[in-house]
C-alpha cells in the first residue's frame, strides 16, 4: 500500500534536521516511489522487501556510483508514517556537503526538492490531524519554554480541536431543531421553546467568546512574556534589568534619563519566556524632546505589558498620587511593586490598594529570588488555573473565532427577534463554517499554502 493522497503523487525530498553541521543529519523522503527511488541510492538490505518500522544500515552512492557516505535508512510503509504515505528517513554524517550531495542524489533518482511544510501538509490531507493541529506541530518546533511546548503538544492532542467538535456538536443539535421548525411550520407542535434555542446559542457564544479572549495570554506564553519595569529616573530600573538577566544589557548612570528608548532581552522563569523590559524614567521636570518620547513610550509599555513592575527609589520614594497617575490604564492586578535601595534607608510609601512592596537592593543582590517569584506566581495566575492548556496561539484561529463569536450574537439576536427558522439558520451556518475553518474542515488551498509556507523545509 503506497498511501496515494489525492493531489501528491509525486515524491519528495528534503534534509529534516536544522541547517548546518551536526553529528548527523537526516533526509526525509516521501511518496508512492519513496522506497524505490531511495534502493537506488542505497546499496545494502532491499529497502523494497523492508518491513515497516525497521532500520537498516547500507551505504548512500552518488549518481556516479561512487560511495556518499554510510547511514542508516528507516523505512515507513502507508498509512503507519508521519504523512500516510510511504517514507524513508536516512540518517548521514552532518557534513553541509554530504547533506547537498545526498538531496542532488535522491532528485537525480526521482524524487523532487519538499517546498516548506510540505511533509506536514501532506498528513493533514491524509487526514492525519486537522489544521489547528498541523499549526501546533510548527509552534512545537519553535517552543523556546516548557510552558509554550506544554501549548503546542497539548494542542497537536487535539486540545482545541477537541473543543470545537463538542461547540459544533450543540451547534448541529440546535441546527436540528430549527430544521424540525421548518419541517413542521405548519403543524401545532413545537419541539423546542425559542427560549431553549437561545439558550443553547448563548452557552455556545460565551464558550467561543472564552476561546477568543484566551489569544493574548497564549500568544505571551508563545513568544514572551512582556514584563515592563516601570519607575521613575535613576530607581534603579537598568540595573533591575541587568541583574535579573546576569548582563550588562543596560547602561547604568547616576544622570536623569539616561535610560532613552525601551531596552528588552528575554529571559526564562519557572516554565516561561519572559520579555523583560527596561524602559525611560517618568518625570515631569525635563524639557528634554528626547526624553519626552521616552516616557510617553515607557506609560505605553505599562499598558501593554502582562505585568509590571513598579520599581520605587527608597532614597526618594514616589508619593500614592504619582504613581496612581503613572499607572493609569494599567491592570492594577499584575502589578508587582518594590522599593530599591533599601541598603540605603527603609523609607516604605503608601502604595494604591495597601499594596506592599518587595524590598530589594539591586546593589547587594537581595530580595532578587522573591521577586523572581513574584513575578513567576503572577504569570500562573492570569495563565494558569484548569484551562491553561486550552488557549489559542494563532492569529489565523483568533480571526476565525472572532468572526464565529459575530455570528453567533446575530444568531441570537435573530432568535430573540422572533423571525422565521430559515432565516435564523443562516446565521447558525456562518457560525458553524467560521468555527470549521479552525480545524481546516472548510478552508481554500491559498489558505492552505500560506499556512504551511511557514513551516521549514523538511516538516
Amino acid at each position: 500500500m503506497t498511501g496515494n493522497i489525492y493531489g501528491f503523487d509525486d515524491t519528495i525530498c528534503a534534509i529534516s534536521t536544522p541547517p548546518g553541521v551536526g553529528g548527523i543529519a537526516v533526509a526525509r523522503i516521501c511518496g508512492q516511489d519513496a522506497i524505490s527511488i531511495t534502493d537506488k541510492i542505497w546499496q545494502g538490505k532491499r529497502l523494497s522487501d523492508a518491513k515497516s518500522h525497521t532500520a537498516h544500515l547500507g551505504t548512500i552512492l552518488a549518481p556516479d556510483g561512487s560511495t556518499l557516505d554510510e547511514g542508516v535508512a528507516t523505512v515507513f510503509r502507508a498509512p503507519r508514517s508521519y504523512t500516510g504515505q510511504d517514507t524513508v528517513e536516512i540518517s548521514v554524517h552532518g557534513s553541509r556537503w554530504i547533506q547537498r550531495e545526498l538531496i542532488s542524489a535522491l532528485v537525480a533518482a526521482g524524487a523532487r526538492p519538499a517546498e516548506p511544510g510540505e511533509f506536514t501538509r501532506r498528513a493533514f490531507a491524509a487526514g492525519r490531524f486537522d489544521l489547528s493541529e498541523a499549526e501546533a506541530v510548527a509552534d512545537l518546533i519553535a517552543s523556546s519554554s516548557k510552558a509554550a511546548h506544554r501549548l503546542a503538544i497539548n494542542q497537536m492532542r487535539g486540545s482545541v480541536s477537541k473543543q470545537l467538535e463538542s461547540l459544533r456538536k450543540q451547534l448541529v443539535e440546535l441546527a436540528s431543531l430549527l430544521e424540525l421548525e421548518l419541517d413542521f411550520s405548519e403543524e401545532d407542535l413545537e419541539f423546542a421553546s425559542r427560549t431553549h434555542l437561545v439558550e443553547l446559542a448563548e452557552a455556545v457564544g460565551s464558550e467561543i467568546s472564552r476561546l477568543t479572549k484566551t489569544y493574548r495570554t497564549g500568544t505571551a506564553i508563545k513568544e514572551g512574556i512582556p514584563v515592563a519595569i516601570i519607575g521613575h529616573t535613576n530607581a534603579g530600573k537598568s540595573s533591575l534589568l541587568n541583574a535579573l538577566v546576569g548582563d550588562e544589557r543596560a547602561i547604568v548612570s547616576e544622570i536623569h534619563g539616561t535610560t532613552r528608548d525601551i531596552v528588552e532581552d528575554r529571559i526564562e522563569l519557572g516554565s516561561y519566556l519572559i520579555r523583560l523590559q527596561d524602559t525611560a524614567g517618568l518625570r515631569q521636570d525635563t524639557d528634554d524632546t528626547i526624553e519626552r518620547i521616552g516616557i510617553e513610550r515607557s506609560i505605553n509599555a505599562a499598558v501593554k505589558a502582562e505585568i509590571i513592575i513598579y520599581l520605587i527609589d527608597a532614597s526618594s520614594p514616589a508619593t500614592q498620587a504619582e504613581v496612581e497617575a503613572e499607572l493609569t490604564g494599567a491592570n492594577t492586578e499584575r502589578i508587582i511593586y518594590a522599593i530599591n535601595k533599601t541598603d540605603l534607608c527603609r523609607n516604605t510609601p503608601a502604595l494604591p490598594h495597601n499594596a506592599q512592596p518587595i524590598e530589594l537592593s539591586i546593589k547587594n543582590a537581595t530580595g532578587l529570588d522573591t521577586l523572581r517569584n513574584a513575578i513567576i506566581q503572577k504569570i500562573e495566575d492570569f495563565a494558569g488555573g484548569a484551562n491553561a492548556d486550552l488557549l489559542i496561539t494563532n492569529a489565523r484561529q483568533a480571526a476565525a473565532l472572532e468572526a464565529a463569536s459575530n455570528s453567533n450574537r446575530a444568531l441570537l439576536a435573530a432568535l430573540r427577534s422572533g423571525i422565521p427558522a430559515d432565516l435564523v439558520a443562516q446565521d447558525l451556518r456562518e457560525t458553524l463554517h467560521h468555527l470549521a475553518t479552525v480545524t481546516g474542515s472548510v478552508t481554500t488551498p491559498e489558505i492552505l499554502a500560506t499556512i504551511f509556507s511557514r513551516f521549514c523545509i523538511g516538516k
